[in-house]
């Protein structure tokens, strides 16, 4: 189905998309062939330390997807690779294959916006409190992502935050975030997060519809992957009009690290 195969390659698209306008790590795109390609791949520069960047992968067909894993030097065995969850245990054959220690790490809901119409409108009090987040907020930020509070991370975030859209609430009186989310190289919304003392005012809610808003009114793919435990977040998105298709899920597989 279109909107299935849409969900499996959105990832490679937001990359192929910041791509063409974003000046900042750049990205490498492998197929299996030209012009009639079966596997697209992204694979982003790696420097030492850079534990967050991922291969992500797009496929049409499962045994082109093989013969690209068994490929040398296209996929690093030793970084994160990002595709469907129903090519798990390819993932898991292959890496056996190469003696290669793997981990599922993450399994996630692919939630997008097609229609932004439906998003509410975003109070004027928290309108006026809304701006962008700048390279002094790394820090802050930093210290409250999950995987965060790394020298890592944080050059990670800032790059983030230097390059790609960001949204925030400031504070009335100190004029320091107190909620915001970020995109990701792939075009991804994440990191949302809102101050434990500022929660259960609707913050979330509003930065999400005005980033969604802005999004979509440059072009860019708007959606965003949601860990499926994480049952608050996955309300508040489908609340806002997010929709998924339910046979897909993304799956994160990290190698080498066990």
């Amino acid at each position: 189905p279109t909107w299935f195969i849409f969900a499996l390659s959105v990832k490679v698209y937001g990359y192929i998309f910041q791509m063409n306008r974003v000046m900042a790590d750049p990205i490498q795109v492998f197929v299996d062939r030209w012009p009639e390609f079966n596997v697209i791949l992204c694979k982003p520069p790696y420097e030492k330390g850079d534990l967050f960047k991922d291969t992500c992968v797009f496929t049409k067909d499962e045994a082109s997807f093989r013969n690209i894993l068994g490929e040398n030097n296209i996929i690093d065995w030793t970084k994160f690779l990002c595709t469907s969850l129903c090519y798990e245990e390819m993932v898991m054959a292959v890496a056996s294959e190469r003696k290669v220690p793997v981990n599922k790490v993450s399994v996630c809901h692919m939630m997008m916006l097609q229609d932004p119409s439906r998003l509410p409108p975003v109070e004027s009090a928290i309108e006026s409190m809304i701006s962008s987040l700048d390279e002094s907020h790394t820090d802050l930020v930093n210290k409250t992502w999950k995987f965060g509070n790394t020298e890592n991370s944080f050059q990670m975030i800032r790059n983030m935050i230097r390059h790609y859209p960001s949204c925030c609430v400031l504070d009335a009186e100190s004029q320091q975030p107190i909620a915001w989310v970020l995109i990701y190289p792939s075009c991804a919304m994440g990191m949302l997060y809102t101050l434990q003392e500022h929660r259960v005012q609707g913050l979330a809610k509003a930065l999400v519809s005005s980033m969604s808003r802005r999004l979509y009114s440059q072009g860019f793919p708007v959606y965003c992957f949601v860990e499926e435990e994480n049952i608050l977040s996955y309300n508040l998105y489908t609340n806002l009009g997010f929709t998924e298709d339910p046979q897909y899920r993304a799956a994160w597989f990290d190698f080498n690290s066990l």
